[in-house]
């Protein structure tokens, strides 16, 4: 080896002067300075405790206050109209609106003390996903770019492309049933992080589409037929803006699939193609692919158990990928009608519709993974972005507040049923055990068995860790 004498200096990075040199003199040997800190990055002692994730995400920020941290003794214009009810941990009081997540509470541990100061849904949307603030100031835009930080799920698939290539028929990230903003209003909000940011776009996760039926239809409210479910794969899904009126009129993504599977075995793949036009080509003509996303093979009592609504479709279709070998799936319960989680004008649409949706939908998931022998390797994290002012308005809604709200972590090892952290008499400030996006991020990276100072490349080829200033909330499994 190349040795090099003097004194050690470190460098930011965190590698001495001389291990730098000695990296340089190696190259003229083969091995470049990138190539050695890229296998420095992938090596991990980190047992891992879980094999996929399944992200639940609730955009818009549900209340702690209507959920997981009720105040029974607080002022009456603090604690909310509902009421706790009886659940299988001790210590929870429990939402009325959640009578079906009551009964699997021991299955899930609630952090009561998720905080962060960006109090905006694109921010916050963007922190939770990725573990790093948005660059962008609050109220300062919607769309994503190139500068976002890439999301938890786009790490795991950059660890996964390093260690197997592009060898496996489904990704290792994939979000469901639509990327984030796309059934807003008119799709003119796309929220920023589920993407692959500065990594780069050929981590991405696969995104199916599901189209609405009009420009005020919510199907996450309401009784969805198989003809919507069909789980398009973004690119080869109409156009935007094509409802389901119209869509119906052509083929069926089915049919596009058995299309594309007789075309591919009279031909290969178009010279020229690069590794990953490739894999898209490989996904389109994959049995295994056209399997996992038909979900009409999941049995019509099971598929009433999560509920026959988007948010319960997309729950278990979640789950279907997880059993196909997808290490981390993103389910956005999106905002449809410009409020929904985002509860500033009353808690109507909170009682009649969200909660109870949600509450169908999630412990069909916790017994389905459980039933199947699923949930001991699969962790299921559940969180908005935020959570909802303490004090309410006339109506009940309440407003914007990032400072504490609540979340669920169920299987992968976690220890269910009891509580972590403990916030004030308002449910308004963690006052035990704080835990921020950043130590969210780390938490689920050691799950994985990824370590959380994992260091990839970035835009300008410096290795930038994946998480600055996390640590994992390691006492989850203790």
């Amino acid at each position: 080896m190349l040795t090099i004498h003097g004194s050690i200096r470190r460098t930011c990075d965190g590698h001495s002067r001389r291990e730098l040199l000695q990296a340089g003199g190696a190259g003229l040997l083969g091995l470049s300075l990138p190539k050695l800190l890229a296998a420095e990055s992938h090596a991990s002692d980190v047992v891992p405790k879980a094999k996929s994730v399944i992200f639940l995400l609730l955009f818009g920020g549900p209340s702690q206050l209507e959920t997981y941290d009720l105040k029974p003794d607080a002022p009456e214009g603090i604690r909310g109209p509902f009421r706790p009810i009886a659940c299988r941990t001790p210590e929870l009081l429990i939402g009325e609106c959640l009578p079906n997540t009551a009964q699997v509470s021991d299955k899930f541990c609630v952090v009561r003390t998720m905080t962060h100061s960006f109090n905006d849904h694109s921010g916050g949307g963007h922190y939770l996903q990725t573990g790093k603030r948005w660059h962008v100031p609050i109220g300062g835009g919607f769309s994503p770019t190139p500068k976002d930080w890439p999301s938890i799920g786009s790490v795991v698939e950059y660890a996964d492309q390093q260690q197997q290539g592009l060898s496996s028929p489904l990704p290792s990230y994939m979000v469901v049933p639509n990327s984030l903003g796309r059934l807003q209003e008119k799709g003119q909000y796309p929220r920023p992080g589920e993407h692959a940011g500065w990594l780069g776009q050929r981590y991405n996760p696969l995104t199916t589409q599901i189209d609405k039926q009009s420009l005020t239809d919510n199907p996450y409210w309401r009784d969805c037929s198989d003809e919507e479910l069909n789980f398009q794969i973004a690119g080869m899904a109409a156009r935007e803006g094509i409802t389901l009126d119209r869509q119906r009129t052509r083929q069926s993504l089915l049919e596009q699939f058995d299309v594309e599977r007789r075309r591919s075995s009279r031909t290969k793949a178009p010279a020229g193609y690069d590794a990953f036009q490739e894999r898209a080509f490989a996904l389109v003509t994959s049995e295994k692919t056209r399997e996992a996303l038909d979900i009409r093979r999941e049995r019509a009592e099971l598929r009433d158990r999560y509920g026959r609504h988007l948010f319960g479709q997309s729950c278990l279709m979640a789950r279907r990928l997880v059993e196909a070998g997808v290490r981390f799936v993103t389910v956005h319960y999106d905002c449809v009608d410009g409020y929904s989680w985002d509860s500033h004008r009353n808690s109507d649409d909170v009682k009649k519709s969200l909660l109870p949706t949600f509450d169908q939908a999630y412990a069909a998931l916790i017994r389905d993974l459980d039933e199947r022998g699923l949930l001991a390797e699969t962790l299921v994290v559940a969180t908005g972005e935020m959570g909802r002012t303490p004090k309410a308005n006339a109506q009940w809604g309440r407003d914007h507040w990032s400072t504490l709200f609540s979340m669920t972590l169920a299987g992968g090892g976690v220890v269910g049923g009891r509580v972590y952290g403990k916030s004030d008499k308002d449910a308004a400030y963690p006052i035990e055990k704080p835990v921020s996006p950043e130590d969210l991020a780390a938490t689920i990276y050691h799950a994985l068995g990824i370590d959380h100072e994992l260091r990839v490349p970035n835009a300008e080829n410096r290795p930038t860790p994946v998480v600055e200033g996390g640590e994992p909330v390691t006492a989850l499994w203790s």
